[in-house]
């Protein structure tokens, strides 16, 4: 396996879970991640989503799949983000 460094990622990347909601692109994934935020001045927790591209080489996510994603160098215009498993699959 390559070394991290040797592909110009950062040792410690971020990572992320989320959602598979589209698998439709060849060896890219679309994910939705969700996070949840205290509001400033009310303190109500208010739920904010994202959806990030995700290079997945061998095409093993579908959609409905729970997968953790950590951040890379950009593969594409929109793709700057890796698959590194799936946590469980979609029934």
């Amino acid at each position: 396996m390559v070394d991290e460094k040797e592909r110009g990622e950062p040792d410690k990347a971020r990572s992320l879970s989320g959602l598979v909601v589209s698998d439709k692109m060849e060896k890219t994934a679309t994910v939705l991640v969700n996070r949840r935020i205290r509001h400033p001045v009310y303190g109500k927790y208010i739920t904010r989503s994202s959806r990030f591209h995700v290079h997945d080489e061998k095409n093993e996510c579908k959609s409905g799949d729970k997968v953790m994603i950590a951040a890379c160098r950009p593969r594409s215009k929109t793709k700057s983000w890796r698959l590194l498993g799936v946590i469980e699959r979609a029934e």
